[in-house]
């Protein structure tokens, strides 16, 4: 009888999420893989990092029309240039999303072509973002000029700086990748890569949206 009573329980929940009866607890599977801590503590770490944006994001929103007098938007932005700078970013996403797959087979060669091509691409990105900021800067137009210049410096610069950091780490992980191989350490790296380079590619297309399609046609 009690038999057939635990079957029937366990036919209503296969995967004990109630606890009901005799089954293991919770504790019995031990604790959760490694994998899933690194990746849960580097979400955490992106969360925060999004606080931050949302931050500029607000600074820039309030101060968009203090131009004391200077260029705004309108008149400084070259929506072709950062077309292609958007471009780039997308491409290196798609990149990366080829070399978690390349990752997912253990195939080094196309892991490393994808990262080579994601890295190209995210320094494409670099160049244009720089050439623009150089050209401001020339014209006498750079942070120092007004209040929104100061929160387009600091918000896209911001940016371009996690690119930067964003670039080394791919550098220093390829290496490492072609010495060790598809060592559990590098799973988890490579993990944590991916989803900071597709969260750079989030933020830009807000920044894209808010500041340079909204801020040219303001």
């Amino acid at each position: 009888m009690s038999a057939v009573a635990t079957t029937a329980a366990s036919e209503r929940d296969p995967h004990r999420l109630g606890h009901h009866g005799s089954g293991p607890h919770p504790g019995d599977h031990g604790p959760s893989p490694k994998r899933i801590i690194v990746g849960y503590g580097f979400w955490i770490f992106l969360l925060s990092d999004f606080v931050m944006f949302s931050g500029f994001f607000a600074s820039f929103a309030v101060l968009s029309g203090a131009t004391a007098g200077g260029p705004s938007g309108r008149e400084l932005f070259d929506l072709q240039n950062v077309a292609i700078e958007t471009a780039c970013l997308l491409l290196s996403s798609f990149a990366c999303g080829m070399a978690s797959l390349a990752v997912g087979v253990r195939n080094q060669l196309w892991t490393q072509l994808s990262l080579v091509v994601t890295g190209l691409l995210g320094l494409a990105f670099l160049v244009l973002e720089l050439k623009e900021f150089a050209e401001l800067i020339a014209k006498g137009d750079g942070p120092q000029r007004s209040a929104f210049l100061s929160a387009f410096f600091t918000l896209v610069g911001c940016h371009g700086l996690h690119v930067s950091v964003g670039l080394l780490w791919m550098g220093t992980m390829m290496a490492q990748i072609f010495a060790k191989g598809f060592t559990p350490n590098m799973l988890r790296r490579f993990m944590c890569f991916s989803l900071f380079w597709h969260a750079l590619d989030i933020i830009w297309v807000a920044v894209f949206t808010v500041v340079y399609l909204i801020g040219a046609g303001a």
